[in-house]
């Protein structure tokens, strides 16, 4: 049912999420209704993180979407409680089936197919549902719990045990579903199965958990947030339980519908949990955001510019000094992985945000310095600094478009010309390495100004030999090659 709902929905999944880019409000109600949509959270999580990482929602935003998540879970437990025990599902479950079957022989792949699928699912589900109720039914005379308590640490054994059915089936509306079997069978009352229904609601999390094992920084931030929510959301709804438990024990069946029942208790804990953490998301993200982070994430945060600094300006110069070393060494190293033509363009990129962060926090400590009383020389520097980190931030933007080009060097089919662009590149690496900021080299400033006219020298050779071999027909005149040489 969930896969048809999901494949069936397709785009739409997209556009929703898309509206929750407006505020957090948009974000919980569109984590809700897909939830609700295709009856999976683990789902909606997967496609938040994917929105996080391509940077069309923002992790507070996503971390909205989380709320909604769980409160969309619960709408099984209605889904249950208002048609599955109450209509007679013979009645409708084996035509859903047989018509969902038919319109996925009749789609031919398409949306129709995916909801034809989730129809056959939709009967498949309602059918296991009444043979769980048949089988339930009578199970609370050979089933002997009159040795577990009811309240406090027997509630616990149940909220764990719910746990367990959860992390086994790796579905929550599964033991969910057992759970509101169980009660409408009178197999167990209403507080333990209250307990069943918190501990399958946190169980719920190990999906996520396991899911984010090697994944990206985004991907574990909001699992933690997931896990976060859910936790809290179970110790709140097991303080109610525990000071309702003896009014639900004593509930009469007869009266009430217990079903119904616990679907409500579900939803309001969950619901009473958004109350709870809405107002701290913002301190939630911000904790989040300091973990899990990668090696790029904490290149970006100075490690010697302090604002204490700022009023010594001769102290400040050799702490921005320091970072300007270790800021050369991010770039140097990007370039040189750049130009090796074994870059990666994804990890590169997030090492230019670093720098991109980096260079930004260095200008605003200049204009710090800059707003003391300061001498000749130290006025001469910040100019010169300022440059400088443009230099670099520059050399950061152009290592990130070097992997676009790899596929030309491919088109370069004559063994002659190819060892020569594999010198222009060795020696490219070798001039990164002798301009390369360090307060350890013993590289002068002359070694460096040689290694740059080397190299423009054998540019211009390397060109030469290009374009000859072009015109002795070499190497291809395509248009993509031409683009490339210009």
């Amino acid at each position: 049912m969930t896969q048809g709902l999901r494949k069936a929905a397709g785009p739409a999944l997209k556009q929703i999420l898309r509206s929750a880019t407006q505020s957090r409000i948009r974000g919980l109600v569109s984590g809700t209704l897909i939830t609700a949509l295709v009856q999976s959270s683990t789902a909606v999580t997967v496609a938040a993180i994917g929105f996080v990482n391509a940077g069309l929602l923002t992790l507070s935003q996503s971390v909205a979407v989380i709320y909604g998540c769980n409160i969309g879970t619960t709408t099984v437990g209605w889904l249950i409680a208002l048609i599955g025990f109450k209509v007679q599902v013979s009645a409708f479950a084996l035509p859903l089936i047989g018509g969902g079957m038919m319109l996925q022989l009749l789609g031919r792949g398409g949306r129709m197919a995916h909801l034809g699928f989730a129809l056959a699912g939709f009967g498949v589900f309602f059918i296991g549902l009444d043979f769980l109720k048949d089988a339930f039914a009578g199970l609370e005379q050979h089933l002997d719990l009159t040795s577990l308590s009811y309240e406090g640490l027997g509630l616990l054994l149940f909220l764990i045990a719910g746990f367990v059915l959860t992390l086994l089936m790796q579905s929550s509306a599964a033991a969910i579903a057992v759970t509101l079997s169980l009660t409408a069978s009178g197999a167990i009352p209403l507080a333990p199965a209250a307990a069943l229904v918190i501990g399958a609601n946190v169980g719920t999390t190990s999906t996520a958990v396991m899911a984010v094992i090697g994944a990206t920084s985004n991907a574990k931030r909001i699992a933690a947030a997931h896990v976060l929510f859910n936790l809290l959301t179970g110790l709140v709804g097991l303080a109610l339980l525990m000071l309702l438990s003896a009014w639900l024990n004593g509930v009469d069946a007869g009266q009430y519908d217990l079903v119904i029942l616990l679907a409500l208790f579900h939803t309001a804990f969950n619901l009473l949990g958004v109350l709870l953490l809405w107002p701290l998301t913002d301190r939630l993200v911000a904790v989040l955001e300091n973990r899990f982070r990668t090696q790029e994430e904490d290149e970006g945060r100075p490690r010697f510019l302090d604002d204490t600094l700022a009023h010594t300006p001769t102290l400040a110069i050799e702490a921005m000094a320091k970072e300007m070393e270790r800021l050369d060494g991010i770039c140097s190293r990007m370039a040189r992985e750049a130009i090796s033509t074994s870059g990666n363009g994804q990890r590169l990129r997030a090492q230019q945000l670093s720098v991109d962060q980096l260079v930004a926090r260095i200008g605003s400590f200049c204009q710090r310095i800059a707003e003391n009383d300061l001498s000749a020389e130290v006025s001469g520097i910040l100019p010169t600094a300022l440059r400088v980190t443009r230099y670099l931030n520059e050399v950061s933007r152009l290592a990130c478009l070097l992997p676009e080009y790899y596929d030309r060097i491919d088109l370069v089919v004559d063994d002659a010309i190819r060892h020569r662009v594999q010198e222009y590149q060795k020696a490219s690496v070798e001039l990164i390495d002798a301009c390369e900021i360090s307060s350890d080299a013993d590289t002068s400033a002359d070694d460096a100004h040689r290694v740059l006219h080397d190299l423009e020298r054998q540019y211009q050779n390397l060109k030469a030999a290009i374009l000859e071999a072009t015109t002795d027909r070499r190497l291809p005149r395509t248009k993509r090659y031409r683009c490339s040489m210009r």
